[in-house]
């Protein structure tokens, strides 16, 4: 029995699947189910029940499972324990970042942190606030860094930044109602705006249900999937109109947050990244 079979046999046994289990881990299908019969037959058990092209846990597979990742835990201590004695921090982290974060805020840090861990290897994936949960809570990625809300109660969240976001319209715009001093009525804009799930939208949704305006009748006539799309059409609409100018408007602050998953040991690289990202807060603003 070795480590690589028993963080196979977990990964399959988490997904139910051999195939996704197999991306996970960076391998081919057929290896991972090579050594699954390789565990199977070294201990003449069944592990799996396999029904069609399902897979599920037998009742030998569900005994074996706490005890396979308690063995899993007490591996990853026993390095952390040898990094801590060598004062060499080394391995990979997987970073989940939403768009906002992983476009503005944290590429430059990354590089910082690379020239001062050139021995950790860094990955980052890219998603909206929801999917960036998504991706902690089942072990895709190490730790996410998101500006939303987050839903799961098995998250740890530690802020590392703030964010303020500004409302920019096109130059020519008609004047703008103000409710208030210094308010406009968000009624009056048509606005392009990120899809559910994004923390930015979310700044949007919270500022309506503060003003007491529901959300379906705000003039929403574009939904679009990254920041990126949402700064191309703006400007687009902007070309043949002049330029960009700034609406005076109180928008609500949000955190910039690094979220983990309560259960999992932090590694000494993930200690050591998240304290350089929080050594380095500092407001941003954006448009």
């Amino acid at each position: 029995m070795t480590l690589d079979q028993l963080r196979i046999f977990v990964a399959v046994a988490e997904r139910g699947h051999v195939t996704k289990a197999a991306e996970l881990l960076g391998i081919s299908q057929s290896a991972a189910s090579a050594a699954i019969r390789s565990l199977e037959q070294q201990h003449s058990v069944q592990l799996f029940n396999r029904v069609g092209r399902n897979i599920e846990l037998a009742q030998t597979g569900h005994r074996f499972l706490p005890e396979a990742k308690a063995v899993l835990e007490r591996a990853a201590a026993a390095h952390n324990v040898l990094e801590h004695v060598s004062q060499t921090i080394t391995g990979s982290l997987s970073i989940a970042a939403s768009q906002t974060i992983a476009s503005y805020w944290l590429p430059r840090r990354l590089a910082s942190f690379h020239e001062a861990y050139p021995a950790v290897r860094l990955s980052v994936t890219i998603g909206n606030t929801r999917q960036v949960e998504t991706n902690v809570l089942d072990g895709t990625a190490d730790f996410g860094l998101v500006e939303g809300r987050t839903e799961s109660d098995i998250l740890r969240r530690a802020k590392v930044d703030v964010d303020r976001l500004m409302l920019v319209v096109a130059h020519s715009h008609p004047e703008i109602v103000e409710v208030s001093r210094g308010q406009p009525d968000i009624r009056d804009f048509r606005w392009i705006i990120r899809e559910g799930g994004s923390g930015t939208r979310e700044v949007l949704e919270d500022l309506a249900r503060r003003e007491g305006i529901s959300f379906a009748d705000l003039r929403i006539f574009l939904v679009l999937p990254s920041n990126e799309a949402v700064r191309q059409a703006v400007e687009a609409g902007a070309v043949a109109e002049g330029s960009l100018r700034s609406v005076p408007i109180d928008l609500p602050k949000r955190d910039f947050a690094m979220i983990t998953h309560r259960d999992r040991q932090a590694s000494l690289a993930q200690m050591a990244l998240k304290a350089h990202l929080g050594a380095r807060a500092g407001e941003t603003v954006r448009g």
